[in-house]
């Protein structure tokens, strides 16, 4: 039995030029019949400029999935101007969402967001200690066997492209303490370009997480070729994590790419592997089994329901 998950970022929802390119409402909401997902996880930039109006747009855009949402805010949804920016930072997104912070529990879940923004930076993110331990403690709240996530803006991951956005500061303390406390997939966006990596790819550490960063939904600035659009879902049962990319493709969105990551402390792909010898399974037709995680390009493929 699989639990699916919708990731989505940076919706810039009010940006000039991204509105008129913004047809794919119909089509993510096809999106999210087909996958049926748990939960949706927002993480940030739902607007442009954090004006009020925009923010209760996201939310009827969000909320029109019909899906349960965790949302969490990113560094376009303050005020873009003073002295709301530094007087009431939060006001408009906690008007709309209640918390910065929000926390989705269920027996197969156990979510966290963190605020990553900060609204004396323009583009950078930081989380602080008392945040840290604050997630820390929820994630610990989950049910047993349930996948910890913990969400956030700003990129813990960088794609290939170039990007001039930093990630999140002091991210390899921020990854270390979040893994030690059990999170199994820590996700971002912010960059509008999509990233996959499992923590051991890039550290020595006995407990791995599979690390994301989510492609972005709006292009604020259509021109920009060095920005995909799109959104990232998780199926996950007791063994592993499939990550798979879908890109919109006017009229619809479409798959453009499945990973596949073993769940649990320290083990590699070698071991599923190891333990399902005598299964029926044919490996050979399973893309995600050979060497880790692998990439499989499908272009004109539709993710099963």
């Amino acid at each position: 039995m699989s639990t699916r998950i919708l990731h989505v970022s940076d919706l810039h929802l009010g940006a000039p030029r991204a509105t008129r390119e913004a047809t794919f409402g119909p089509a993510l909401a096809a999106l999210v019949e087909r996958l049926d997902p748990a939960l949706v996880i927002a993480t940030g930039d739902l607007t442009h400029r954090g004006r009020a109006e925009q923010h209760v747009a996201a939310a009827e855009f969000l909320r029109g999935l019909g899906r349960p949402l965790l949302v969490v805010p990113g560094n376009h949804d303050v005020p873009y101007s003073l002295p709301g920016r530094l007087t009431h930072p939060w006001r408009e997104f906690e008007r709309c969402w209640t918390t910065t912070e929000p926390v989705h529990s269920s027996p197969e879940l156990q979510a966290v967001g963190l605020n990553s923004a900060r609204p004396l930076l323009h583009q950078g993110g930081r989380i602080g200690r008392a945040q840290l331990e604050r997630a820390a403690d929820r994630l610990a709240e989950g049910a047993p066997g349930a996948l910890r996530i913990a969400a956030f803006h700003h990129q813990l991951l960088g794609a290939p492209w170039r990007s001039r956005k930093r990630p999140l500061a002091r991210r390899s303390p921020v990854l270390a303490r979040l893994r030690d406390a059990g999170a199994e997939l820590v996700i971002g966006g912010h960059i509008h370009q999509a990233a996959i990596s499992a923590a051991q790819e890039f550290e020595l550490a006995p407990a791995s997480a599979l690390v994301t960063t989510a492609p972005g939904l709006g292009r604020p600035r259509p021109r920009r070729r060095g920005e995909a659009c799109g959104a990232l879902a998780y199926i996950v049962d007791e063994e592993t994590i499939v990550v798979e990319t879908h890109l919109w493709r006017q009229p619809a969105f479409e798959l453009c790419a499945s990973r596949r990551f073993p769940r649990g402390a320290g083990r590699l792909a070698g071991d599923r592997l190891a333990g399902a010898e005598g299964d029926s399974h044919d490996p050979a037709h399973d893309p995600g089994l050979h060497g880790g995680a692998e990439r499989v390009g499908a272009p004109h493929a539709r993710p099963q329901a």
